[in-house]
């Protein structure tokens, strides 16, 4: 087995903790201790030790597949930040006031975002109807492929 790149537990959960990122944890290993790491390996200890999941994942929220091309769509984009919200993550400064604008948005033209993975677009605002109780338009069943990789633990 080789040597442990992990120098002090207690300093990288500190760094879990505070909301540091794996990019500034590899960058900060890379000066502190001249030792090169990568995304994954935070991310396994992370699991191991039973700390917080970094990433929210809201199926009801995000309740379809989206395709690739699709991924980085704006409206995407802020139901990720919905969901962080709704799950108790403070946002960003930049995702607070552009998440707030959004929703002030679409309350005031009465629309929800849906989705179609036949156009090109993929994301849409499409008028708000009574069946619509949160702020996306809710397909027949969820295509949601990848599960929280937490919930199975």
């Amino acid at each position: 087995m080789g040597k442990r790149k992990i120098q002090d537990e207690s300093e990288v959960i500190r760094w879990f903790e505070e909301g540091r990122t794996y990019q500034w944890m590899i960058e900060e290993y890379r000066r502190k201790y001249g030792i090169e790491t990568v995304a994954s390996m935070w991310g396994n200890f992370r699991r191991r030790r039973g700390l917080e999941r970094r990433i929210v994942r809201d199926d009801d929220l995000i309740p379809w597949f989206v395709k690739q091309e699709h991924r980085w769509a704006y409206p995407l984009a802020m139901l990720r930040a919905e969901g962080r919200s709704r799950a108790g993550k403070e946002p960003t400064g930049s995702d607070r006031s552009r998440l707030a604008s959004w929703r002030q948005t679409l309350e005031e033209n009465g629309t929800v975002v849906h989705y179609d993975p036949d156009t090109e677009e993929g994301f849409s605002y499409i008028p708000r109807q009574a069946g619509d109780d949160d702020i996306i338009r809710r397909p027949g069943r969820k295509t949601t492929q990848r599960p929280n990789a937490d919930k199975a633990l």
